[in-house]
């Protein structure tokens, strides 16, 4: 298997050993700074799309029209960008996931739409066959993707399956002599739908597994101008409006058994590892996004004057831009890491994407709205860029899974091998005579973990207090996911607000851990705290308030009023009436 895939069967997590009271912060190290002639390329190709984009990209007339001019896809093509991750050997640029995700950092603070439209192809649309695909498919459809003479999109999700891809309806069934499959089905929400010259598409091929019949999602390589595909009307859509999302029909396609991606079954394992991908490019464009704005804001902040002085000395619009630049260093920080993981190999970082793009995505949602309310009332007009912000913004809290589900795959994916080793010791009670050995180890590990703290190494020495911070909260965690298996056992899968907890706690430790290794990385290359103070200024504000809000979720583990929750929710749902009715209103 490729070295480059998580592959969480195999590698070793971050975050998954936080779960188990780990800090495996050696998986972290070290911080990926590109050498002089990666950011060389990276500068000219940087300063490439800059020019072009001065040149050629207006994107409040994008918004309007709600597409894009034919010279603007054509200028992309024509930079190399369509081809940036593909292999130099199908013609594209071999761009590594450092290179790769600063581009499409500054395409998505460029114009968010043309980024869904650049991220569509090459972050999940054609990567599915980078990862999985055969020589011949590779030879096929890469070296025209590589040019731009086709576009990829990525389709699979459906009306009826929304984020629970398991009740996907579409349909690919073997001719008889095996020569190809038959593909029928509806995908919607797929983004370059209009555009593209190939989809991967996912569908259930029946199977006979012990004489039963049953249905195992697989991956197709699918010519969009096959006969049989057919578009749906262009959606109308809140924000990235240019980009061209619509629901695309499969009646009948006939897909030649070669174009198969990967075995049957494995579609899933596909879909996930060409989402982990998607979800870290969606992070640095959230990430650049939000400080483009935040830009805007500041550049209007230090201009407009209230009460004789400019808006920007006030306290108050002070606190909103320290508080986001912090979050925008510790979200750079995230993704980098985790795009290291990336380059390096051997780890999983599946858990690592997931929590970029949950934070990323929150945090330019919050910057966009941060930056209308400093611009006031022209901030909510269409002849300033903040509008178009807010609303280009909310999509990526939905975008490669929603923020909820995010949240869950962290949480029950961190819990899987505590809970494996809870219940192979619960197995060991059972035959307590038989079984002395494993229950004395688990008593030994388990007083072990409540004794001690792990530690956080290869952290500057003035940092220390915050890295103290965070092995207590991964001590602490740990306990907490412990003590709830004990508590609910496989109930915990029905628990949501204990798996958002964990999660949220999860998220903070993992990016408050970047900023550690990203602010002791600028430390050490400065030479000392005051040559690298700024630096040194964001990690200690992030981390201590990331562990704060880590503390405070692990403790809600224990102490909670998740009954009142759920009871005020479940009288809602069932009178259709939100609360208790208005005294005026008798």
């Amino acid at each position: 298997m490729p070295s480059h895939l998580a592959d969480p069967d195999n590698n070793l997590s971050f975050t998954r050993g936080i779960f188990l009271g780990e800090l495996r912060d050696e998986l972290l190290h070290p911080f990926p700074a590109p050498d002089d002639e990666t950011r060389e390329s990276l500068g000219a190709i940087l300063d490439s799309f800059r020019a072009f984009a001065k040149e050629k990209i207006d994107s409040a007339k994008q918004d309007h029209d709600g597409k894009f001019p034919d010279d603007v896809r054509a200028g992309m093509a024509e930079l190399g960008l369509m081809g940036l991750s593909i292999p130099e050997e199908y013609g594209g640029f071999g761009a590594n996931a450092i290179v790769a995700n600063r581009v499409f950092g500054e395409i998505g603070a460029t114009d968010p739409a043309l980024a869904v439209y650049f991220g569509a192809h090459q972050s999940i649309g054609c990567k599915g066959i980078v990862l999985f695909g055969t020589e011949d498919q590779k030879q096929r459809w890469l070296t025209q993707c590589a040019t731009g003479e086709r576009i990829a999109a990525f389709c699979l999700t459906e009306g009826g399956s929304g984020s629970d891809a398991q009740a996907m309806r579409a349909s690919a069934v073997p001719s008889a002599d095996e020569s190809h499959y038959v593909l029928n089905g509806q995908k919607i929400w797929i983004s370059n739908a209009g555009y593209a010259g190939v989809y991967t598409v996912f569908a259930k091929v029946p199977v006979v597994i012990g004489g039963k019949a049953k249905e195992r999602v697989t991956a197709f390589i699918v010519d969009a101008h096959a006969p049989g595909v057919s578009l749906g009307k262009i959606e109308e859509k809140m924000g990235i409006k240019a980009s061209d999302t619509r629901s695309v029909s499969f009646d009948n396609v006939t897909v030649p058994t070669e174009d198969r991606l990967g075995e049957v079954g494995q579609g899933f394992k596909i879909a996930l590892e060409v989402l982990n991908s998607g979800r870290l490019g969606l992070a640095a464009a959230s990430t650049r996004g939000a400080q483009a704005i935040l830009e805007v804001a500041l550049a209007y902040a230090k201009e407009r004057e209230q009460f004789g002085r400019p808006i920007g000395s006030f306290e108050m619009i002070q606190r909103k831009f320290a508080s986001l630049a912090v979050d925008v260093y510790a979200s750079d920080a995230a993704w980098m890491v985790t795009a290291g993981m990336m380059d390096r190999g051997g780890i999983d970082f599946s858990l690592e994407t997931a929590a970029c793009k949950v934070f990323a995505s929150e945090l330019v949602n919050r910057a966009a709205n941060e930056a209308l309310q400093i611009a006031g009332g022209i901030g909510y007009s269409k002849e300033f860029p903040y509008e178009q912000a807010v609303r280009d913004a909310r999509i990526n809290l939905i975008f490669e899974g929603t923020n909820e589900i995010q949240r869950a795959l962290i949480a029950l994916s961190g819990l899987q091998q505590p809970g494996e080793e809870l219940k192979a010791i619960g197995a060991a009670f059972r035959h307590p005579l038989d079984s002395i050995g494993a229950i004395g180890s688990f008593l030994k590990n388990r007083v072990r973990k409540q004794l001690r703290k792990p530690d956080f190494d290869n952290v500057h020495p003035s940092l220390a207090a915050e890295a103290a911070m965070l092995e207590e909260n991964v001590h602490d965690l740990a306990l907490a996911v412990e003590r709830s298996l004990f508590r609910h056992g496989k109930d915990i899968i029905e628990r949501q607000f204990d798996q958002e907890r964990m999660a949220n706690a999860a998220i903070d430790i993992f990016v408050a851990s970047a900023t550690l290794v990203r602010a002791s990385w600028a430390i050490d290359r400065a030479g000392s705290v005051e040559k690298a103070h700024e630096d040194f200024d964001h990690a200690k504000l992030f981390v201590p308030a990331a562990a704060r809000r880590a503390r405070r979720a692990v403790r809600a583990l224990d102490r909670n009023q998740d009954s009142r929750l759920k009871g005020i929710a479940e009288r809602a749902l069932a009178s259709g009436v939100l609360t208790v009715r208005v005294p005026t209103d008798g």
